[in-house]
């Protein structure tokens, strides 16, 4: 099951010796926010592991599909998910485009990302790699909307 490889992962970073992670990333491989089941498996593993962040992973490409995504996965994340010891909902803490490189200046919905949750882009891809998550350039949003 998904939390027993979860389980395995962060044990063995927990257990590496003399290596020290500053980060370590669980990939829940695409919880569907309409599929309950799944949604409610990915509560277990956030309660589970008391991440620092949870961020919402979607594909810029897809526009404002990707806000209706965010919505129902952030509210599937309230609806099931109570931590024990504080007795608090979970919700996103931030937000991680995918293919930001190819969206040119339809960056819309990446606004309305954060407008209607209040929460920032944390990282956007630029590619397959993990040195391709970068920074959101904000300067290179504005000038997008203004063109």
């Amino acid at each position: 099951s998904s939390l027993e490889i979860n389980n395995e992962a962060v044990v063995s970073t927990q257990s590496t010796g003399d290596r020290c992670f500053d980060v370590v990333l669980v990939d829940t491989a695409g919880r569907m926010q309409d599929n309950e089941p799944l949604m409610r498996a990915l509560s277990k593993l956030v309660a589970m592991n008391k991440p620092d962040l949870t961020l919402f992973v979607g594909e810029a490409l897809v526009g404002n599909e990707a806000v209706d995504q965010l919505v129902k996965f952030n509210q599937a994340l309230i609806d099931n998910s109570v931590t024990a010891e504080a007795g608090t909902k979970s919700i996103i803490d931030g937000i991680l485009l995918t293919k930001f490189d190819c969206i040119d200046d339809k960056v819309g919905a990446a606004i309305s990302m954060t407008y209607i949750t209040g929460q920032p882009i944390v990282f956007v891809g630029t590619g397959q790699q993990y040195p391709d998550l970068r920074s959101l350039n904000v300067k290179s949003v504005v000038t997008a909307l203004l063109r």
